[in-house]
């Protein structure tokens, strides 16, 4: 029974995400009441490493004062203004101009949204509106990936390829397609190099696209490396082999760069880390530190020019959200982006990330861990029954989740995505915050294999 005041009221008034409903009732949540660096803490005062930036998004830790400063600074001057028929304020003239000018490839123009599904949603109505707009109505479906994740929305969840996301939601709609997963671990044939398995997922794709008819697929959307998936880092070649696929069929380059964006992966951008030229791109989380919901679509200028002789046949562009380019989120925005490149937060990631990636694969040899995968500030480690054969543990055990309760008890926030355990702390976080937080999760191993003897589950290391 719940005791805790806040705990209480929580189960009584509040619906979460991505929470087993029924448990969360008789178990309750975990009450966060502040934040101190790569550190926050419940309401009993206990601190937790925060292993996972909150959702991937916390790229400046947790009391970055100069972005509550913007924050107040932009309230006090102009707490709301819209952007609706043709009205705008400066600080989301700034920020669009400053993300044209930091994109990875030429791009014409910013859309402003408030968060990562918006920017997704947006993405697909824009390559509709493109399409109408230069002669080919027939030309809409989009490709998304097994495994990847775009959203919550209706078109974003429909993009997403987890059962989750689609059971009893009714989804996925019309015009979506699911291509194969480039998880070399866990779908690579016996012997079959990281090359060759990316050949045959660019074979997979052209084969979807000529199945349907070239003629009726606009884009294909993916993340450089895939996030609430598993964290699945693509094999070497990949994204060139797919990128020749798209192009010989005149299909466009969604990136989605929602969590990769603004330093994760040593980059500014996924899509330079893995050689991505996108037509469209999308972005959130780390664009505002996640300190104000804020969310944007790159256009290229070929999509630009085709959607403003639509939006002059029609009237108006008929797309946007009341808080699009709020000020306030957008002042943060900018002065997040100042920061990145005030404190060279990708020369920091690239100096720390390393340490990451080496003292999770130092962890290999352990019974239980079968891939240890990342790049940079992000990373996944799964577990295995069986090393060998690679034997997933029965999905009924919950092991990932249970590992991440364990995890909790020694003071570290992770995430568990099935048997696949999740690392994207803040970027600022230090060599000693990394040895902490892979230090409590070695130790969460530990207990997990203590928990899964007790079971009676064999878990092989041979």
């Amino acid at each position: 029974m719940l005791t805790n005041s806040l705990a209480s009221r929580d189960v009584a008034y509040q619906l979460h995400s991505y929470t087993n409903l029924r448990a969360h009732e008789e178990q309750g949540p975990l009450v966060i009441t502040r934040g101190e660096g790569v550190y926050v803490f419940d309401d009993d005062g206990k601190r937790y490493l925060e292993g996972m930036a909150g959702l991937w998004c916390a790229s400046l830790g947790f009391d970055e004062q100069r972005l509550v400063e913007a924050a107040i600074r932009q309230m006090r001057r102009l707490p709301f203004y819209h952007g609706f028929t043709g009205k705008s304020h400066d600080p989301s003239i700034e920020l669009a101009e400053r993300l044209v000018r930091l994109a990875p490839v030429p791009m014409s123009k910013a859309f402003l949204a408030n968060s990562g599904s918006e920017a997704n949603d947006t993405a697909v109505k824009m390559v509709w509106y493109y399409n109408n707009a230069v002669g080919r109505p027939e030309k809409k479906k989009i490709i998304s990936r097994q495994k990847g994740y775009h959203g919550v929305t209706v078109a974003a969840a429909s993009l997403t390829g987890l059962p989750a996301n689609h059971r009893a939601f009714d989804l996925p709609i019309a015009r979506i397609l699911h291509t194969s997963c480039p998880h070399h671990y866990r779908f690579a044939r016996a012997d079959e190099s990281e090359e060759a398995f990316a050949t045959r997922c660019a074979e997979e794709l052209d084969a979807l696209i000529l199945a349907e008819g070239p003629e009726t697929v606009a884009a294909f959307i993916a993340e450089p490396v895939m996030g609430a998936g598993g964290v699945l880092v693509p094999p070497a070649t990949y994204f060139a082999k797919i990128q020749e696929v798209l192009r010989r069929h005149d299909v466009l380059m969604i990136a989605d760069e929602v969590i990769c964006g603004f330093g994760r992966t040593g980059n500014r951008w996924g899509s330079e880390t893995f050689d991505i030229a996108p037509d469209i791109i999308t972005m959130a989380k780390a664009l505002s530190a996640a300190y104000m919901p804020i969310s944007a679509v790159l256009i290229s200028e070929k999509i630009y020019e085709a959607v403003k002789r639509q939006s002059d046949e029609i009237g108006t562009f008929g797309h946007g959200f009341t808080y699009s380019g709020h000020p306030v989120a957008a002042a943060v925005a900018v002065e997040t982006l100042d920061i990145y490149e005030e404190r060279d937060i990708v020369g920091h990631v690239r100096t720390v990330g390393p340490h990451l990636q080496q003292r999770l694969r130092a962890l290999g040899g352990h019974p239980l861990v079968g891939e240890v995968s990342g790049i940079g500030l992000i990373a996944a480690v799964e577990m295995v029954r069986d090393k060998t054969s690679k034997e997933s543990l029965d999905p009924k055990l919950a092991t990932g989740p249970r590992l991440v309760r364990f995890a909790q008890d020694r003071g570290v926030i992770l995430r568990a995505m099935g048997d696949r355990v999740a690392f994207s702390p803040p970027l600022v976080i230090s060599e000693r915050e990394i040895d902490e937080m892979v230090s409590g999760f070695a130790g969460a191993l530990d207990d997990t294999l203590g928990w899964l003897h007790e079971k009676g589950v064999a878990v092989s290391a041979s």
